[in-house]
């Protein structure tokens, strides 16, 4: 039985892996950014293979290309819990799409579940980014809303501490027992290239999003150019747990963006 339980939710895994490390949670291709400009174009394709080329090695880097105007500034992080290979994918396949969804803008943007991935023409990094912003919230609710949102401020508490700890390097994650049968789960991250406090300030108001788009849902996400929140009632993220039982929970989500 016990053999079957980790089966199970190592297929869910699986599943929810595979599909978003080929189909993008989401982008932004900046049309304010257009460009027509074969030097700019190949600095974009310098920045694209330099940060693949390490994203086996690390799950973070910053690099840039050109001079002037062409000059190219990108950044990739993958998220602190999966494998180097699994980054190394996820980079591969955000380099390859990114420049099919944004083939003539300087300011592109991608995101899938393990990875983000930018380029810009303006330096970038360093500076926290709340917009754009993408919300995936789950289309069901949960029954005992005091006792749930209760718990989720708790633990959204405890993994921003450890997030903004310097040698976490941005990353928090934990879960929460709400019930014999049923655990939250919750994980929320930062980009390397901003300082701890900036990543307070990034995680703060992404979490502020709970009140409104998260409001009793059973899982929400929030996913920004500076930080990534997220919560569910089923695992998502390394170690697996095989001890963990798994809930019925509705895999239906809805989609928001908003704009600068």
């Amino acid at each position: 039985m016990a053999f079957l339980h980790y089966s199970l939710l190592l297929i869910l895994l699986f599943c929810i892996c595979t599909a978003v490390s080929v189909d993008p949670l989401g982008n932004f291709c900046d049309d304010a950014t257009k460009f027509n400009n074969a030097k700019t174009s190949a600095n974009i394709g310098k920045v694209l293979a330099e940060l693949l080329s390490v994203s086996a090695k690390d799950s973070f880097s910053t690099t840039s290309y050109g001079y002037a105007m062409n000059q190219v500034y990108g950044l990739y992080q993958c998220r602190g819990d999966i494998s180097s290979n699994e980054c190394l994918s996820c980079i591969k396949d955000a380099a390859k799409e990114i420049q099919k969804r944004c083939p003539d803008q300087t300011d592109a943007r991608i995101w899938y579940d393990f990875c983000f991935l930018r380029y810009n023409t303006k330096n970038f990094l360093g500076q926290v980014e709340t917009t754009p912003g993408i919300f995936y919230y789950n289309v069901d609710f949960v029954s005992d809303t005091d006792f749930f949102n209760k718990k989720l401020v708790q633990l959204k508490n405890k993994i921003t501490a450890e997030a903004i700890v310097p040698k976490n390097k941005g990353l928090g994650k934990g879960k929460s027992k709400l019930s014999p049968f049923l655990t939250l789960y919750a994980l929320m991250q930062c980009t390397r290239d901003i300082p701890e406090i900036d990543c307070a300030q990034c995680l703060a108001v992404a979490v502020g999003n709970f009140p409104t788009i998260c409001l009793n849902r059973k899982g929400c996400r929030i996913l920004y150019s500076s930080c990534y929140v997220r919560y569910e009632l089923y695992p998502f993220f390394f170690p697996l747990d095989p001890k963990e039982k798994l809930a019925n929970v509705s895999m239906n989500y809805t989609m928001k963006v908003s704009r600068p």
